[in-house]
């Protein structure tokens, strides 16, 4: 289901250099404000995956806007009943309970709610 530059080689290594971005010093507290690494095991392979996205703080919660996910899948991994997630915040590891919506024109959303004494 890869569409267009997704199902290239160059979004892992854009991915990648995204991710280490967080981690530089100056440039990292700049990076983090608007970018995490979430990390989940896949439903049907069972693998642990992390990836750079977006999100914004609203209230309690981590909010992921997904861009384009017609063409993206780590998303359905939180449909339904949602499933756990590891969020790379401020250098901490946070974990969190994720789920996926879509709304009508399609756009989807990534609600993470965090546990406990983790916000």
């Amino acid at each position: 289901m890869r569409r267009g530059i997704f199902g290239t080689p160059i979004v892992p290594a854009f991915n990648a250099v995204t991710a280490k971005l967080i981690d530089v010093p100056l440039l990292g507290n700049v990076v983090r404000r608007n970018l995490v690494t979430i990390s989940y095991v896949g439903r049907r392979s069972g693998k642990t995956f992390t990836t750079p996205v977006n999100y914004r703080r609203v209230g309690d919660e981590i909010v992921i806007r997904v861009g384009l996910p017609v063409a993206k899948n780590w998303w359905r991994n939180f449909l339904g009943g949602g499933g756990p997630i590891t969020l790379r915040l401020n250098g901490t590891d946070r974990t969190g309970h994720a789920v996926a919506t879509r709304d009508g024109q399609g756009q989807v959303t990534v609600a993470v709610k965090l546990d406990d004494g983790q916000a």
